[in-house]
């Protein structure tokens, strides 16, 4: 898949695997239903507990072949050093430019970790910047139709949940492949435990039956869209 392809779906994370927790399952339906759907990560992780980069590649890879994106990339900005309001965004820009994505989503601005607040925010301002017709003019300007925000860490009310169901266990299986997050080491490697290794997994699976329950839905994800969305019809 070409680099500037257009795309009908956006997501951006701060690490590799945010976006798997948050909406892996949404992923996965949108791919399978035939949208292209591109994914970046904005960070290589590199801060990571555990884990280093070259895994954390290794695992994303066979990530996104689990979730049939059609484009990833990484754009190896600082892993604790996402700066909101500076040129790290313009790289966000360029991104959308690109690939004029009908929708771009996002981690929620409230969460426990800094670096999805900071991603939160830097998707934000690129996807305003990225409308203007004299920011970066090198590049046409582009206005998806919608922006949303995917939760990671924290359980907030949706505004709109996904029926993931039918997708869920390849969500669940995306997730398992970063072993080196989720899952603890054997004996002699190098690895802490962490909240990631206690349990994380099932309690993701636990959010999105929470999200599901109210629709009798066996699995949701939950979204909360910046500003109205458009429907032609209910």
């Amino acid at each position: 898949m070409s680099d500037d392809a257009k795309l009908d779906l956006l997501v951006f994370g701060a690490h590799p695997d945010d976006a798997e927790i948050g909406m892996g399952g949404t992923i996965a339906k949108a791919s399978q239903e035939g949208q292209l759907v591109g994914l970046y990560d904005l960070t290589l992780a590199e801060m990571s507990s555990n884990g280093d980069p070259r895994t954390r590649q290794s695992e994303a890879a066979k990530a996104t072949e689990l979730l049939g994106l059609a484009v990833r990339g990484n754009l190896a900005l600082p892993d604790r050093g996402l700066q909101p309001g500076t040129a790290q965004s313009d790289k966000l820009v360029e991104v959308i430019r690109r690939h004029r994505p009908r929708i771009v989503f996002a981690p929620y601005f409230i969460d426990r970790h800094p670096d999805h607040i900071a991603c939160s925010r830097l998707a934000e301002e690129a996807v305003f910047n990225a409308k203007l017709r004299r920011y970066l003019p090198q590049l046409d300007a582009w206005s998806p139709d919608a922006f949303i925000y995917y939760f990671i860490n924290d359980v907030h009310a949706p505004q709109l949940v996904v029926d993931v169901t039918a997708y869920h266990s390849v969500k669940m299986e995306a997730l398992a492949a970063y072993r080196s997050q989720f899952a603890p080491m054997d004996d002699g490697v190098d690895w802490v435990p962490t909240p990631l290794t206690a349990g994380y997994l099932e309690n993701v699976a636990a959010r999105d039956r929470l999200f599901g329950a109210p629709h009798r839905l066996s699995y949701a994800e939950g979204f909360i869209p910046k500003g109205s969305l458009k429907v032609e019809r209910f």
